[in-house]
């Protein structure tokens, strides 16, 4: 009897139902009769139905857990940016103690710049009238200026004069955090005499929120007109019209008894020079 090593038979493939075969072989030479035993099987694992289950929740936890670091990341983003503070916001800090009898009209605004325009209407001449965004801020600490509307108080205002803009900016208290707004406008006389104040920039933080805060405007300021109470032919009006809808009107104002016209204007650094002459 002899035997044989089954090495030399053909090797299943990756695909194969099974992985390993030995097959031991039994020769007897007086029969010639050759017999095959102590075959073995080793079959492929299979993962069964309740591992497999448990695999797709690990992969569906980690998904989630991918997705909720990636919401915290962006919401950190987000609210970085609504607290970022302009490198060039410095609101002027007024040195009076914070006492209502303290607060009043800067000498700035009572001793040059009402008199200025006072004398220039009087005069029925044309003139012209420079403010200087420093001073201008200085009066507005004096006065501590601040808005308060649908439970957002506007404070700490600053006006700042760059070529051809007037940029304002202020801290909006939101829930205790205090965010800054800036609003940049590109005032424009137009070839007929109109004067349109353009909108041409709004931001909390280092976010733009221009487009939203343009259909805000609109829906607000035309619920305002359809109540009927608001006098379309008052300058107030015509500046919020402006600023909302972009619609130009004419820049007469009455200084006392006198009408008196903005004809152009000249927006330099720190600085704004107005040309007016008599009207009406």
């Amino acid at each position: 009897m002899r035997t044989a090593d089954s090495s030399h038979l053909p090797k299943p493939g990756n695909n194969a139902l099974f992985t390993n075969v030995r097959t031991t072989i039994i020769v007897s030479p007086p029969s010639g009769k050759i017999e095959f035993a102590g075959r073995s099987y080793f079959r492929k694992t299979n993962p069964g139905p309740r591992r497999v289950l448990e695999r797709r929740k690990q992969s569906k936890r980690k998904r989630l857990l991918c997705w909720l670091l990636i919401d915290i990341a962006v919401a950190a983003v987000v609210f970085a940016l609504l607290l970022y503070k302009p490198s060039r916001y410095h609101p002027v800090v007024s040195a009076l103690p914070a006492d209502a009898n303290e607060r009043g009209v800067h000498p700035y605004v009572s001793h040059e710049l009402m008199p200025a325009l006072y004398n220039g209407a009087q005069s029925r001449r044309p003139f012209e009238i420079v403010v200087h965004d420093k001073a201008l801020n200085e009066a507005l600490a004096r006065a501590r200026w601040s808005q308060t509307s649908e439970g957002i108080t506007l404070s700490a205002p600053e006006v700042l004069f760059v070529p051809g803009h007037i940029v304002l900016m202020a801290t909006a208290n939101v829930s205790g955090a205090g965010l800054v707004v800036t609003v940049e406008l590109e005032p424009q006389v137009e070839d007929n005499g109109r004067l349109n104040l353009v909108v041409e920039k709004v931001k909390v933080g280092a976010i733009n929120v221009t487009p939203a805060v343009r259909i805000i405007a609109r829906k607000m300021f035309q619920e305002q007109l359809d109540t009927g109470y608001v006098d379309t032919e008052d300058i107030r009006t015509k500046i919020v019209a402006s600023l909302a809808n972009g619609e130009p009107f004419e820049p007469v104002f009455l200084v006392e008894d006198k009408w008196v016209r903005l004809k152009s204007f000249e927006i330099a650094e720190g600085k704004l020079t107005a040309q007016f002459a008599p009207a009406k």
